[in-house]
């Protein structure tokens, strides 16, 4: 298992695993106020109050939590947001409100879920032709309905 460095400012706990195999950890608002309401259709910046430094080669996936998208119709607006690994602010995470009820967000509230993952960097290399595949350039809906 690795370790990432953290600088938690919330009060909060830090992002944990939910069950045993859960791939995402829930992450929690830090909130300079109690609370804050997000109008249908609003979207805002929540604050987490937490600063990480990830080791090269990896990123923090930010992603909605189920529930939240089910029984209020709230998610975060850029899924999967991203954390590059030389980014050293605070992390925050954008909420979109597509319920039909103003949501409120509590100080400590779960607000979204942190994946670490793995990721590559590749070069380009500009050809004339790609390689034959079975499915070829048939497009959005071309593997059946």
């Amino acid at each position: 298992m690795s370790s990432i460095s953290v600088i938690n400012n919330s009060g909060n706990e830090l992002p944990q695993y939910q069950t045993a195999h859960s791939a995402g950890m829930d992450i929690r608002a830090h909130l300079p106020e109690e609370a804050m309401i997000i109008d249908p259709g609003a979207y805002a910046l929540i604050p987490t109050g937490l600063k990480i430094a990830l080791t090269e080669g990896f990123e923090a996936q930010i992603r909605p939590r189920s529930g939240l998208a089910l029984k209020k119709g709230v998610t975060v607006l850029n899924a999967p947001g991203t954390i590059d690994a030389d980014y050293r602010g605070d992390v925050g995470v954008i909420l979109i409100n597509h319920g039909k009820e103003p949501f409120t967000v509590e100080n400590g509230d779960r607000i979204a879920q942190m994946v670490i993952a793995r990721y590559e960097r590749i070069e380009w290399k500009s050809v004339n032709e790609l390689p034959e595949t079975e499915r070829g350039s048939g497009g959005f809906g071309s593997t059946g309905s």
